[in-house]
């Protein structure tokens, strides 16, 4: 095939290094798999019976481009209540990333930039680089916390957006009340589209989950069920923002995914009616268990929340040190460069039954004292 026919942008970033990792692991035997951000509990079994039962009913159409009201409804009223904002608008995404990927397309034009906090989501530089955004880090070691003088010092006229994950992937961090208001009134003060990526607030674990829209009422908030549900595989997202904002990610959903999963948005609306706090306390305890079982060997910021936890390597680079760890250990961490300009630290998916956490703790103490 003629190496032209190949678009520019492809050249803009390389495959997920975590997909590389995974793809390792299921070639594995035994691995130890603390790798994947994926829930380890299944979807819970009345939320399952109403996927069922919406396929078994006929409900395999396409659905609304914008959601079906069955569950768009229920998120319009949760968002009027929390909010109150008489401009704020819900609609459902095919997944947080197909989200992400329409505000990229509705807000980004080549050459704007397009502030990113280092470490971060693997997916916000790629994405801003697809349509020709210009993505500015802003490095937030050792402790992951957000400077903002840092902050208002980075934006420059050609800033269009601020990209915001708290609970954060990959550190766990979750930003305090102070980091959150100052980065929205920031945002609002320098018109400056400020995107809060809010797909861990169920897993909140130290402190009460705060959204930046609470006090700038132009965020655009992305979320979804993949990671509070157990259901990654069902591709079921939403956003909410400003109508104007989310009128242009409707009309492009239209063009390019056409709409999220008819059946699963049926059961996306079960799953909204159950109680999974049972959820969040078990991985209260295993975000415990990780961090009491590095304790003395790793340098670690607690992470307040998801399921995440983003050691440094106690020798080498963070890439040395993970391919260590697979050849002997058989155990999947990720490299910190994934996420990062640096190479130092790792990441840690504690997403995971106890006895592989436990088996995975007892490998990274082998492998501390190399």
């Amino acid at each position: 095939m003629p190496a032209h026919w190949i678009a520019d942008r492809t050249k803009c970033f390389d495959s997920s290094g975590i997909r590389k990792v995974f793809d390792l692991g299921a070639k594995l035997k035994d691995p130890i798999n603390l790798s994947i951000g994926q829930p380890d509990f299944d979807v819970p079994e009345p939320v399952r019976q109403a996927a069922v039962n919406a396929i078994q009913s006929g409900k395999n159409g396409y659905a609304l481009t914008q959601g079906l009201p069955v569950l768009r409804d229920k998120l319009q009223g949760i968002v009027d209540h929390q909010y109150r904002h008489a401009d704020r608008q819900a609609f459902v995404a095919s997944g947080t990333s197909g989200a992400l990927v329409l505000a990229m397309m509705a807000l980004v034009d080549p050459g704007d930039e397009v502030i990113v906090f280092d470490p971060y989501f693997v997916m916000y530089n790629s994405l801003a680089a697809i349509v020709g955004g210009k993505v500015v880090y802003l490095e937030t070691y050792p402790d992951f916390r957000i400077d903002l003088d840092r902050l208002a010092a980075a934006i420059t006229p050609r800033t269009k957006m601020i990209l915001f994950n708290s609970p954060a992937n990959p550190t766990g961090v979750a930003a305090s009340r102070e980091e959150v208001e100052g980065v929205a009134r920031l945002a609002a003060e320098r018109d400056v589209v400020l995107v809060s990526d809010e797909i861990y607030r169920s897993f909140s674990y130290d402190a009460e989950f705060i959204s930046p829209a609470r006090f700038n009422p132009q965020t655009l908030v992305i979320d979804g069920f993949s990671k509070s549900s157990g259901m990654p595989g069902w591709r079921v997202g939403f956003a909410h923002g400003p109508r104007a904002i989310i009128q242009e990610m409707i009309k492009l959903q239209q063009y390019t995914f056409v709409c999220a999963p008819h059946p699963f948005q049926w059961a996306a609306a079960a799953a909204m009616d159950l109680d999974l706090t049972g959820y969040v306390e078990a991985y209260r305890r295993k975000r415990d268990l990780i961090v009491e079982g590095l304790a003395g060997d790793y340098e670690l910021v607690v992470p307040g929340g998801a399921f995440y936890a983003f050691p440094k390597a106690p020798w080498g680079t963070a890439t040395e040190f993970v391919t260590k760890a697979i050849e002997e250990h058989q155990l999947l961490i990720i490299p910190g460069s994934v996420f990062s300009a640096r190479d130092t630290h790792f990441r840690i998916s504690y997403a995971a039954p106890d006895a592989v956490i436990q088996r995975g703790i007892e490998a990274l103490k082998k492998l501390a004292k190399r």
